[in-house]
């Protein structure tokens, strides 16, 4: 794949969309599993083995803050979903090779992974 010179706009937009998509998702497993306060139900339990599957604990719910921060960051994840797809860039790319551009984009300004703990086995 021949390397493509990103207008900076568009690295930078698309930079902000990976950072906005991991901010929500750490905000929304951070949550409780309902947004509006809920009861929850008993699990079934396993007529062989036991155990009991599925079922919830109660949930709070959101508070207001909360549902406001969702609102914001998803609103912005589309805005900048957006602004990243229908960048004038993307008229300057052949049509067989916009597939393969925008991937390497989003390789090209997605944030480096944490590296991994060291970790001891277990005896």
């Amino acid at each position: 794949m021949a390397e493509n010179t990103f207008p900076e706009d568009l690295r930078a937009a698309q930079l902000r969309l990976h950072q906005a998509t991991a901010e929500l998702a750490g905000l929304v497993r951070s949550l409780p599993w309902s947004v509006e306060p809920h009861e929850g139900w008993p699990g079934a339990e396993h007529p062989h083995t036991g155990r009991t599957a599925g079922g919830r604990p109660s949930s709070p719910g959101w508070s207001e803050r909360e549902k406001v921060a969702v609102d914001r960051l998803r609103a912005e994840c589309l805005a900048l979903s957006e602004a990243v797809a229908t960048h004038p860039y993307w008229a300057e790319v052949a049509r067989e090779d916009v597939v393969a551009a925008r991937t390497e984009l989003k390789a090209a300004t997605r944030p480096a992974a944490a590296p991994a703990p060291d970790v001891t086995p277990a005896a």
